[in-house]
């Protein structure tokens, strides 16, 4: 309650304080920042880097996953590879099975890019001994 009636407050003591009103011209460009803009090769290699860590914990694992998962993008092969070892690591299959549905989840309308991911990390996932959220029976609840 104290804290309403401090932002109301405020708010008034901010439109007193303007006693004329304050015109601006519109901007003929935009601001955007000049920093240095990441190459694909570069976003994979930090994340490859990210999951590859010895000592990851869980928390970094869903942290990564989470902010990856993010972006507009599906991720690439080898970084789920990484992601995966990263599990098998810390010995968290159910993480490794929702790191599957999520990329599944995550290529949409696309049908065509999760068997493909499948078959890239095929080899992986019989090394690891994980099993797909299909082969276990789960895509259909």
């Amino acid at each position: 309650m104290f804290r309403a009636v401090f932002r109301l407050s405020a708010t008034g003591a901010r439109s007193l304080a303007r006693s004329r009103p304050c015109y601006s011209a519109p901007l003929a460009s935009r601001c955007y920042s000049h920093g240095k803009v990441e190459t694909d090769e570069e976003f994979d290699a930090r994340w490859v880097t990210y999951f590859s860590k010895p000592d990851i914990d869980a928390w970094e694992l869903r942290k990564g996953m989470n902010t990856l998962i993010g972006y507009d993008l599906v991720p690439e092969a080898k970084i789920l590879d990484s992601a995966l070892r990263a599990c098998r690591r810390l010995n968290d299959l159910a993480s490794a099975i929702r790191i599957l549905e999520a990329v599944k989840d995550k290529a949409g309308p696309h049908k065509d890019i999760y068997p493909y991911l499948i078959q890239e990390l095929k080899p992986t996932l019989s090394e690891l001994g994980i099993s797909t959220p299909e082969e276990l029976g789960i895509d259909k609840l």
